[in-house]
């Protein structure tokens, strides 16, 4: 990858009641409305690119209230003037094109700033709460793929013809067409092989949950190797849950009173439910395969990334994502306002300076004999 390229960031919209941990621990944070509009202005004049909204259908897990993601996503957009957001929806729960209509619109009322992250599924309840049938885990990875080729299709075809097992489209034109070229961009997430090898096949931004260095560049190399085969690229996104301080102790104990003070049952139901989404592919790669209790007190395993110091320390670990492959980091926050304007004016400047240190470095040739 090229070094010059700077790290893009995306935040986690808490368009979803109980903050990005599931603690009782105090979360200055609102799923409402005017708090997110507040949020994503100062976002977009912090250094923030992307912003990704949640997807809950039904309350669970400390999750009582939750926006609807792709109308949430509208919103942020037009109150807004460069942030990109990204809605995150089901396949199943969603025909590709519908949202391909919907997203087209979205797209065009916010001169090209929309974007789906496509969620196989994990949480049964939401399907069969609703009457949808639950698939087996590689069968829903296999709709998902046939979802983004309908999405790629009718947004870039006057003409869309689409013959496969879960949709059929036959001379289909939306109108307007979206103002993204070549097209609104397509973000996945997932950890197993199934999902690896979707990325590689059909998206244009791969999501990773937490993980420390090796995990990440594990995933890089082998989605990486996908994409080859498919003569295609891929980037990539990683999560990551950021507790910057002014000392490394200070941002210690703030992570360790946020597992202190876990809603136990929240967690185990979080756990149950996300069990078979790890040991229900042959590899047990999956999602949450291997995360423990402290891991999912921050529900995609933010804590694991380890952005958690000062502000130095935080910009350490993100320029070594990168050179690990990291093209964006998904971050969330405990306290939104006070965090993202403290990232943006003491954390960013740090990474954007090791960015150039590294740019630098790329570009002088090691001397002869060393």
């Amino acid at each position: 990858m090229s070094f010059e390229e700077p790290l893009k960031f995306a935040y986690w919209v808490p368009n979803v009641s109980g903050g990005l941990v599931t603690s009782d621990i105090e979360q200055r944070t609102d799923w409402g409305y005017e708090y997110n509009r507040q949020l994503a202005v100062l976002a977009e004049n912090s250094g923030f690119e992307y912003a990704l909204s949640q997807v809950r259908y039904t309350a669970s897990y400390g999750a009582a209230y939750q926006h609807e993601s792709t109308g949430f996503s509208l919103a942020l957009l037009l109150a807004t003037q460069r942030l990109k957001v990204i809605a995150a929806v089901h396949p199943g729960l969603w025909h590709p094109g519908v949202l391909a209509k919907f997203i087209a619109s979205a797209d065009v009322i916010s001169g090209g700033r929309a974007a789906v992250n496509v969620v196989s599924g994990w949480f049964k309840g939401e399907f069969t709460g609703l009457g949808e049938p639950w698939l087996e885990h590689d069968e829903r990875y296999r709709r998902s793929e046939e979802f983004i080729r309908v999405l790629r299709e009718l947004w870039t075809n006057d003409h869309a013809e689409f013959r496969g097992d879960f949709y059929r489209i036959h001379d289909f034109d939306i109108k307007p067409k979206p103002v993204a070229a070549p097209h609104p961009e397509i973000f996945q997430g997932g950890n197993s092989t199934a999902a690896r090898k979707l990325a590689g096949s059909v998206s244009d931004w791969y999501f990773s949950n937490g993980k420390d260095f090796d995990g990440f560049s594990e995933q890089v190399s082998e989605v990486r190797g996908y994409a080859a085969s498919n003569d295609r690229t891929v980037r990539f996104g990683l999560n990551g849950f950021v507790i910057a301080r002014s000392s490394e102790s200070e941002a210690r104990a703030v992570l360790k009173e946020i597992v202190e003070k876990a809603n136990v049952e929240a967690v185990e139901g979080f756990r149950s439910a996300v069990a078979q989404a790890g040991k229900s592919t042959s590899d047990s790669k999956g999602m949450w395969a291997d995360s423990g209790f402290e891991d999912l007190v921050q529900y995609n395993d933010g804590f694991r990334t380890k952005l958690i110091g000062t502000p130095e320390q935080i910009a350490d670990r993100a320029i070594e994502y990168k050179k690990r492959g990291a093209n964006l980091l998904l971050l969330g926050f405990l306290h939104y306002l006070e965090d993202v304007e403290h990232f943006g004016k003491e954390v960013l400047p740090v990474i954007r300076a090791k960015e150039q240190d590294l740019a630098r470095g790329a570009a002088t040739p090691e001397p002869l004999g060393v």
